[in-house]
């Protein structure tokens, strides 16, 4: 029996947070019949009753947002409206995935190939013999 005492104490408070936030956030037009320090008052004195009367009678509905979405949806039927294309549908998208992956690949392939000649003619050096300057292909 204590359990369901702890867990309908917390639900109140859940609750009474819940209110609060929404008496806290809501702007000055959509609060009715009492002004906000009284919601915030009567939320925090009587938690639970002040939370339900909150819900019940302290918000206006928001006008112009009807329920049951956005006024496009009503006008447009579900199968007319135009679907929005995911990145991994886009051709254009992954046309430039390809373009800089391989600009990419090449950048890293000129590094990886600067520095194979940088340690080559540093071990030439080592040796004795001076830094070949032959043809080296060209990327």
């Amino acid at each position: 029996m204590a359990r369901l005492y702890v867990l309908l104490f917390l639900a109140q408070i859940v609750l009474a947070v819940c209110a609060l936030i929404s008496c806290l956030s809501a702007e000055e037009g959509e609060i009715k019949a009492l002004p906000r320090i009284a919601w915030v008052l009567i939320i925090l004195f009587f938690p639970l009753l002040g939370s339900v009367a909150w819900f019940a009678a302290g918000r206006e509905r928001t006008p112009g947002r009807p329920r049951g979405g956005t006024p496009r949806d009503r006008i447009l039927p579900t199968r007319e409206r135009p679907r929005p294309i995911a990145p991994d549908d886009d051709p254009e998208f992954l046309k430039s995935l390809g373009e800089r992956s391989r600009r990419e690949d090449q950048e890293l392939f000129r590094r990886w190939e600067d520095d194979l000649r940088r340690r080559e003619d540093e071990l030439r050096r080592r040796e004795g013999e001076p830094p070949r300057e032959e043809d080296r292909p060209e990327v």
